[in-house]
């Protein structure tokens, strides 16, 4: 099929089934290594409510951004991601 001919549009993903799925996958991570929101914010040098809003589902994760929070939380981003998509 060439590009840009797909004929089912890709759905919006915030708030969905995967979505959901990607930011337990990432909480679990962060409470397994005692960190606190504000802790990881600090790490990747953000301000706190850019966690809170990840974490509540209200904002997006590019994949850049997902690789940085991983290693800042001593994850291997691909065992990560790895969860998400089995």
């Amino acid at each position: 099929m060439a590009r840009g001919t797909a004929k089912t549009p890709l759905r919006k993903t915030l708030r969905g089934k995967g979505h959901q799925a990607l930011i337990q996958i990432l909480v679990e991570a962060r409470e397994k290594t005692g960190m606190t929101q504000r802790d990881l914010a600090a790490r990747i040098k953000r301000p706190h409510s850019f966690v809170g809003r990840m974490e509540a589902g209200e904002r997006r994760v590019d994949v850049i951004e997902f690789i940085e929070i991983a290693r800042v939380l001593g994850a291997d981003p691909k065992e990560l991601f790895g969860r998400l998509v089995d």
